[in-house]
């Protein structure tokens, strides 16, 4: 398993034992590029969920799709090997915040 898909499979169980519903849209010419990997719900909240491997940034693309969804009132978070064991307290945290600020 990548480096990445290793901290997918973190999101996926935390998210699963977190209650959450989620989705991992698939890449395709019908989807809107950019997407993060996860969109996910909590307690009425959107999350967006981009994950990397250690060291990358998301895409200028990705910026932007995640840009939007913070002006909608989204939460997102990018995650990778550093932070993902932090994510469960940051969402937590957030739930009772007001702000659509980033997670990194």
């Amino acid at each position: 398993m990548t480096p990445e898909g290793r901290v997918k499979a973190k999101v996926k169980k935390i998210l699963t034992e977190m209650g959450a519903y989620y989705a991992m849209p698939v890449a395709s010419g019908y989807g809107h590029a950019g997407t993060p990997d996860f969109l996910a719900c909590y307690r009425c909240q959107f999350l967006a969920i981009e994950t990397k491997a250690k060291g990358n940034k998301p895409t200028a693309l990705q910026e932007a799709a995640m840009q939007r969804i913070r002006d909608a009132g989204g939460r997102v978070y990018v995650i990778d090997e550093t932070n993902v064991e932090n994510l469960r307290k940051e969402i937590e945290n957030d739930y009772s915040s007001k702000n659509s600020e980033t997670f990194e």
